[in-house]
């Protein structure tokens, strides 16, 4: 037994060596290879987390200005139809008005003519009865020249 714990010393004794080289190894390769790629992968993990927080706050910002400019154009078309009817209102006013004076204007127009019809009338029957008084006279004596004849 004694010659196997011996050969197992001698088997640790030589491999202590290579345990030293893959242990400075190990730290060699921590030092120089590891920690500056870990390094480099938290800076882009930080990078690419920092844009992508500076991307959903710029969606939150352009989300809360479209919404603003939702509500900005939803109150001028608001305030354009509130315009607009108040303008179609007057319009539709001054329309009454003015087919009110037309009519007005007409049935003046309409009395006028009725007046001047009725006076013409008038003063064609005096003309007519005068003529027909003188007719009549006129043909009485027509009849009475030809009967005493």
């Amino acid at each position: 037994m004694d010659a196997m714990l011996h050969a197992l010393g001698g088997i640790l004794l030589r491999a202590v060596p290579t345990f030293l080289l893959v242990v400075l190894l190990h730290f060699y390769l921590k030092s120089i290879f590891f920690k500056p790629l870990e390094k480099v992968l938290h800076a882009r993990y930080e990078a690419t987390e920092g844009a992508r927080k500076l991307a959903e706050q710029s969606l939150e910002q352009a989300a809360a200005k479209a919404a603003q400019y939702e509500a900005a154009l939803q109150a001028a078309k608001t305030e354009l139809y509130r315009s607009l009817e108040i303008r179609h209102k007057e319009l539709h006013e001054r329309e009454t008005a003015a087919i009110l004076a037309a009519r007005q204007q007409a049935e003046a127009a309409v009395k006028q003519a009725r007046e001047l019809l009725a006076a013409d009338v008038e003063a064609a029957r005096k003309s007519l009865a005068a003529e027909s008084d003188a007719l009549a006279d006129q043909i009485a004596d027509s009849i009475l020249r030809r009967s005493a004849a």
